[in-house]
């Protein structure tokens, strides 16, 4: 008896101390073991840890246990060791097994706010009735419940039938990812970066990216969305997932494409509906597919913008004009479906032909003329007035105006028609040329002065034009165009007219005779004698008689090279050259091309003096002597 007494009371001390261990396990949340997989204090079928510490914790608590379980059985005879450790098992290892898992419970009472819930312990564990929702169970249905804690020695258990079902989900949903089926869910909340969907239990994230294929303006009106969702990434350990509903729709997007693209053929003739309009094109949907209908492509007329002529929403019919089975790229014409206007545009027009036209648009270059048929025609801002090259088309026509126009020129392979406004109105510089001849003196004001002339009003419509190089005869071109300034009186002479270049050319020196006859009396290989008045390293200048200006090149100096000198000269010399040439109001003088003809004469001289004893070297000499005072 005393054996026993003490046998029990010592089995009395295992269960508190084992007690006390498995309170604390369960404070720290620490997923239950098995007393049967150790033996001989080491460790056989462990059970995954979540930390070190209370790996080692459960370790040592099991050790002692399996320890205590051996010293009962070696030293308390009237107890066996396994008949102890079948009464502990029966008393506490099913229990301590059960927690921290799911399994099947019968709901045997409804008390308050709890289902009491039979799992096999010694005691019913409580279920929160809140936790059922609008499905509260009934005495005697099976339910799943998770074992979280034990309350009290009697082995009173806490249990959840939320986690069970989340637990059942998360298994559900592994197998339906790996059998390869997408799984269905809803679409119960926006957080932050996404959404979060529903998976039956599973709570997965949706990243806003993979909502869907097209842009989501309003976030909250998906939530509710019933619909399928690929699974992307699984994490058994946090028991979470990312999942995408683009990726089901880029599937069917994908088999819709494939299944189109069957009926799709070059040259075909398919209805489609515009789905999208941009600058440069029109997206129509073909059923599946999408095909771009250029901005080119839509008429052939000239298009500013494709809204001109279909609108979101469409109906339109396009032919196929190119097409990529592979990348699915489909270009479509609707302009492919008339004649082509242009075939017959060479034939329906001629150059010179005055046409009837309505102004279809205006741009800063210039006016579009619809001269129907689908055929427009350009006139340029040049063409638009005689006397202003650069008014702007909209001070001459406007949209929608009814005008008559000349065909100036037809470029078939351009498909380009140009057209003139213009040639209808009478022509200024042909009236001026009918009632002014060459040589006809006119007064204006100065219209406009560049550095290279002067601009005469001669009419109200039209300006004649001098030259800087026709101001004066012997001044600086510079130095005399600073003598006239904007609305200035001159007096100038006609010097050309010319209707089709729609110029007046105009000179003031002209009006001169006096210079004028000198400066012509000036003839190429004339001998002229001038004055040096300046001086530079690379030419000498002359003033010659009647202030005709002279130039004589450093390399025209002389035909000795060591003569090729400026610098032997000073402002004041009187100098004899030969003229080279007349350029306007200059004369290009040589000594060398004098020198040149001085010898020509000595020889001839020579020729003659033979028999009179002269040498040649001395007539030669004598010329060069007399070239050079």
């Amino acid at each position: 008896m005393r054996h026993r007494r003490t046998s029990l009371l010592f089995a009395f001390f295992i269960a508190a101390e084992h007690q006390r261990r498995r309170n604390f396990l369960a404070f720290s949340k620490k997923i239950p073991y098995n007393p049967s997989g150790f033996a001989g204090g080491r460790i056989t079928n462990p059970i995954n840890p979540t930390s070190p510490l209370l790996y080692f914790c459960k370790w040592q608590t099991l050790y002692e246990i399996s320890l205590m379980k051996d010293l009962s059985k070696d030293l308390f005879n009237p107890i066996s060791g396994e008949d102890f450790v079948q009464m502990f098992d029966k008393d506490y290892g099913t229990q301590e097994t059960l927690q921290g898992y799911a399994t099947k419970g019968t709901v045997k009472d409804i008390r308050g706010d709890f289902a009491m819930v039979d799992v096999g312990l010694k005691s019913e564990g409580r279920v929160p009735l809140k936790e059922f929702g609008a499905s509260v169970p009934s005495v005697g249905d099976i339910i799943d419940v998770f074992v979280e804690r034990y309350e009290s020695r009697e082995g009173t258990a806490v249990l959840s039938y939320t986690k069970a079902r989340a637990e059942k989900a998360w298994k559900d949903l592994e197998k339906t990812v790996a059998e390869g089926v997408d799984p269905e869910g809803t679409i119960i909340d926006v957080v932050r970066g996404g959404y979060t969907v529903d998976l039956g239990g599973v709570f997965a994230f949706m990243p806003s990216s993979q909502v869907d294929h097209k842009p989501v303006r309003d976030a909250k009106s998906l939530i509710g969305l019933k619909d399928k969702f690929r699974v992307l990434k699984m994490d058994a350990l946090r028991t979470n997932a990312i999942v995408s509903r683009r990726a089901i729709q880029s599937d069917s997007i994908a088999a819709a494409q494939r299944e189109a693209m069957k009926n799709i053929t070059l040259g075909a003739v398919i209805e489609g509906t515009v789905k999208n309009i941009t600058d440069y094109g029109v997206f129509v949907d073909l059923g599946g597919v999408d095909g771009l209908l250029h901005v080119t492509d839509l008429s052939w007329k000239r298009v500013n913008h494709p809204r001109e002529l279909v609108h979101v929403g469409e109906k339109i019919k396009v032919k196929v004009i190119q097409f990529d089975p592979e990348s699915h790229r489909i270009s479509l014409g609707a302009k492919q479906l008339e004649a082509d206007p242009w075939d017959t545009a060479s034939r329906a027009f001629n150059v010179g032909d005055t046409v009837s036209g309505k102004v279809s648009s205006i741009t800063d270059y210039g006016a579009f003329i619809d001269l129907g048929n689908n055929i427009e025609g350009l006139v340029h801002m040049s063409e638009l007035s005689w006397t202003n090259k650069n008014i702007h088309p909209s001070k001459v026509l406007q949209v929608g105006q009814d005008v008559n126009v000349v065909v100036l020129g037809i470029d078939q392979e351009k498909r380009r028609i140009s057209l003139g406004y213009k040639q209808l109105q009478p022509n200024p510089w042909k009236q001026f040329a009918e009632t002014h001849n060459v040589g006809d003196v006119v007064t204006g004001p100065i219209k406009n002065t560049t550095e290279f002339g002067l601009f005469v009003q001669l009419t109200p419509e039209l300006d004649g034009m001098v030259h800087i190089s026709d101001l004066s005869w012997n001044k600086l071109d510079e130095e005399e165009l600073k003598k006239f300034v904007r609305g200035q009186e001159v007096t100038a002479k006609i010097l050309d007219i010319n209707p089709e270049k729609e110029r007046v050319t105009l000179g003031i020196k002209q009006l001169t005779e006096s210079a004028d006859n000198a400066h012509v009396a000036i003839k190429k290989g004339a001998v002229v004698s001038g004055t040096v008045s300046e001086i530079t390293p690379d030419e000498l200048i002359l003033a010659l008689p009647n202030d005709i200006r002279g130039v004589i090149r450093r390399t025209d100096l002389s035909r000795e090279k060591a003569e090729q000198d400026t610098s032997k000269f000073k402002v004041g010399d009187t100098v004899e050259a030969s003229v080279v040439s007349v350029e306007g109001n200059t004369v290009k003088l040589s000594i060398r091309a004098l020198q040149v003809t001085l010898e020509k004469q000595a020889v001839k001289e020579y020729a003659n003096q033979a028999d009179s004893g002269s040498v040649l070297g001395d007539i030669l000499g004598a010329a060069i002597e007399n070239s050079k005072k």
